[in-house]
C-alpha cells in the first residue's frame, strides 16, 4: 500500500482532542496507513517517559485520571459511527482525505501519557473488545503502543493475552542502544534494563513491532558507536527467543518542546534504516 505523504495536515496534526470527548480520537497514521482511533487512557497526562521530542503539552493540567469505562465506551461507539457515515471526512483536515476516513485500520492504545500506567489496563482491552465486536470491526486491529516499561503488570499481561486473541499488536518502544543515550533522548528514571527485559519477555509469547524514533540532538544525528549497540540490543532479543516482525524508523513530524531537538532529514534516516538491516536482517519500515 502507498505510503502516505507527510505534508498532510491530518498527518501533521495528531491532537488527542475532538469535539468533546474525553478518550478517543481520530488520527491518519502514517503507520496504520490510514484511520486510527486512538484510545486516550492518560487524559491526566502522565508519563514515565518524558523524551525530548514528546509533542504532548504538559504545561497545561490534564484531565481526571480515573477512566469512565461505560463512557470510553459510548465515546468509541459514536466516533467509529461518525467515521463510518462519513461525517469525519467532513471535518477540516480530515476533508484532505475524506477517502481514508470511512475504514477504520485500527483501535490503539495512545494517548496523552503511557497507556500501561493505568490500574486496569485489562478491563480497558476489554471494553474496546465489547465495542469491536459489536460495530462488527474484527478487521481492525488491536494496538498498544507503549514505552515497555509496563509490560511486567499482570493487568497489563492480562489485557495482552486478550489482545492476542483480537487480532492484537504491541509497538514497543526502543530509541536507544545504551542506557546513556536513553536517558538524554527519553529522560525515563526506569532502569533501561527493565525496558530491554519488557521487550524480550513479551517478545517471546507473540510477535512485536519495535518503534524507534531518530532524531538530531543538537544538530547531532545517533553515532555509529550508538547505532551499533542499539542493533545489537535487537540481535540480544532474537537470540534470546524474542521475536521482532519489523521495526519502525521514524522521525520527528510535529513541533518538539525542546528545540534542539530536530528532525532527520530522509537520505540521513534511510542510511540508518539501511543499517539495521544489514546488522539485524530485520525488516525495517521507514516513515520520514
Amino acid at each position: 500500500m502507498k505510503q502516505i505523504p507527510n505534508t498532510l495536515s491530518a498527518v501533521q496534526d495528531h491532537t488527542r482532542v475532538f469535539g468533546d470527548l474525553a478518550y478517543v480520537y481520530p488520527v491518519i497514521s502514517r503507520r496504520s496507513r490510514g484511520l486510527s482511533i486512538g484510545i486516550n487512557l492518560n487524559p491526566d497526562k502522565k508519563c514515565n517517559f518524558d523524551c525530548v521530542y514528546c509533542e504532548v503539552d504538559r504545561r497545561t493540567p490534564g484531565l481526571a485520571a480515573r477512566v469512565d469505562l461505560e463512557q470510553l465506551k459510548d465515546e468509541l461507539r459514536w466516533l467509529i459511527r461518525f467515521a463510518r457515515d462519513g461525517e469525519l471526512g467532513k471535518r477540516p483536515k480530515f476533508n484532505e482525505v475524506p477517502d481514508l476516513t470511512r475504514s477504520i485500520r485500527d483501535l490503539a492504545f495512545s494517548g496523552d501519557g503511557e497507556p500501561t500506567m493505568v490500574s486496569n489496563f485489562d478491563a480497558c482491552v476489554r471494553a474496546v473488545i465489547e465495542i469491536r465486536e459489536l460495530e462488527k470491526l474484527r478487521d481492525a486491529k488491536l494496538v498498544l503502543i507503549t514505552d515497555a516499561a509496563g509490560l511486567d503488570k499482570a493487568t497489563v499481561k492480562a489485557g495482552l493475552a486478550l489482545m492476542d486473541q483480537n487480532n492484537g499488536e504491541i509497538w514497543g518502544k526502543l530509541d536507544a542502544g545504551t542506557p546513556e543515550y536513553f536517558r538524554q533522548v527519553n529522560r525515563s528514571t526506569i532502569p533501561f534494563e527493565r525496558i530491554l527485559k519488557n521487550l524480550l519477555e513479551t517478545s517471546r509469547v507473540r510477535p512485536i513491532v519495535i518503534q524507534s524514533l531518530f532524531l538530531k540532538i543538537h544538530g547531532q544525528a545517533i553515532s555509529e558507536g550508538e547505532l551499533a549497540a542499539y542493533c545489537e540490543r535487537l540481535n540480544a532479543i532474537l537470540r534470546d527467543g524474542g521475536k521482532i516482525c519489523e521495526v519502525h524508523a521514524y522521525t520527528i513530524a510535529r513541533p518538539t518542546p525542546e528545540a534542539w531537538a530536530t528532525r532527520l532529514e530522509t537520505v540521513e534516516l534511510n542510511t540508518i534504516a539501511q543499517t539495521i538491516r544489514n546488522k539485524t536482517g530485520l525488516s525495517v519500515e521507514v516513515f520520514d
